[in-house]
């Protein structure tokens, strides 16, 4: 195996998916400015995300829809003169 080819930051990070509050405990270089206390009583860094294979359809078998900051609307206004 090559050595150094590991990243220095490879730490214990808390991925929160933020649609449905699940959580999940694993190890990361991912950087992160907010930290979480987790169930072990230990403060981690915490790192949000939109989706995850708690909320992805694929693996939960629901569709659901998510709209993140207006962003079909903004689609709808933009192009509203076009379906006249």
């Amino acid at each position: 195996m090559k050595n150094d080819i590991h990243p220095k930051a490879y730490r214990y990070v808390v991925f929160r998916d933020i649609s449905n509050d699940e959580a999940i405990l694993t190890k990361s270089c991912a950087n992160s400015k907010e930290t979480v206390v987790w169930t072990d009583g230990k403060e981690y860094p915490l790192v949000k995300m939109e989706i995850s294979a708690f909320s992805h359809p694929f693996f939960t078998g629901k569709m659901k829809f998510v709209d993140t900051a207006g962003r079909i609307d903004k689609f709808n206004k933009k192009f509203a003169k076009f379906s006249k």
